[in-house]
């Protein structure tokens, strides 16, 4: 397996010499796209209800949600040191003042070892850069940035508010200040073709990024989505579990060796989710599906790949 795609373990064992896991925070925060800045209503997709933790509430403080993560995970897979991921929101979407207050809590927490920022990628400057940096020298510190398509024509349907060039620009520039980079896409967003997708892995693998989340398109209650699909579902295409281990597995061969991929799919419990319906197929069977037909077509993360 190793061999075929490198995974988000492959990446971490070679930072850390223990086991680390992730515990989702909500920062408080919100998105120039919720509150005006740029437009309101958000991405026409997101729901963050759907994906937080039952802990992160906003009226949870920062040091209560760690709390509460360490003690759950603890629980189920024994003590450990943990990475505390900003998940919810726009992470840097505050004043440098006000993101130390939140980040020194998380950083001084015990067994904490490290923070993994999610932002997007017009919400991130050289000031900021400049105070991760910074942070980066008690503790290890990585930033996600959400980058969906490199589509344009799709970014404003979603009502992204950001281009891709913006995604290249701070990508590359949080790479030369020597922090590790992340990023979040989206596939079969509306009106985007296999060879659109394919393009997408082409273009970010030559981007200086450590780790990728791929997410499979997903209709989720209370969302400006979910009032298009049920106006005009002709305008989404979902792939079945097959189609989509076989598409990855072709996306796959495009995407830098070099790039860690943390997930495949998105797993949204289904009191959230309208379509598709993948009757209980979780992360590891499309796993197990994407690693067979790696090996029975002789495929490998990285063989199409050029520079």
């Amino acid at each position: 397996m190793k061999n075929i795609y490198k995974s988000y373990q492959d990446y971490l064992s070679e930072i850390f010499p223990y086991k680390v896991r992730k515990i989702p925070v909500n920062s408080g925060f919100t998105c120039p796209t919720r509150d005006g800045a740029k437009s309101f209503g958000g991405c026409t997709y997101c729901n963050n209800e759907s994906f937080s933790p039952w802990y992160t509430k906003q009226n949870e403080s920062i040091l209560s949600q760690i709390e509460k993560g360490i003690n759950f995970f603890s629980d189920k897979y024994g003590k450990g040191k943990y990475l505390v991921y900003f998940q919810s929101y726009t992470n840097t979407y505050s004043s440098i003042k006000e993101m130390n207050k939140i980040f020194t809590q998380a950083a001084n927490s015990n067994d904490v070892v490290g923070l993994i920022i999610g932002t997007r990628p017009d919400c991130i400057n050289e000031e900021i850069l400049d105070y991760l940096k910074k942070l980066s020298e008690k503790l290890f510190i990585a930033v996600e940035f959400g980058i969906e398509t490199i589509h344009e024509k799709t970014l404003k349907f979603v009502n992204r508010g950001h281009t891709y060039r913006d995604s290249e620009k701070a990508v590359l520039s949080a790479d030369k200040k020597g922090i590790h980079t992340g990023a979040h896409l989206i596939l079969n967003l509306p009106g985007e073709t296999k060879k659109m997708m394919l393009e997408t892995a082409v273009q970010i693998s030559q981007l200086p990024l450590k780790t990728l989340k791929i997410h499979q398109l997903q209709i989720i209650k209370n969302t400006i989505m979910a009032r298009q699909f049920c106006k005009n579902p002709e305008l989404f295409i979902f792939f079945s579990p097959e189609e989509y281990s076989e598409f990855i597995a072709e996306f796959l061969e495009f995407l830098n060796p070099e790039t860690a991929v943390e997930r495949f799919i998105s797993e949204t419990p289904p009191i959230f989710r309208i379509a598709p319906d993948w009757k209980g197929i979780r992360h590891n069977d499309i796993l197990k599906m994407i690693i067979s037909v790696m090996k029975t077509g002789n495929k490998q993360q990285g063989r199409l790949f050029n520079r």
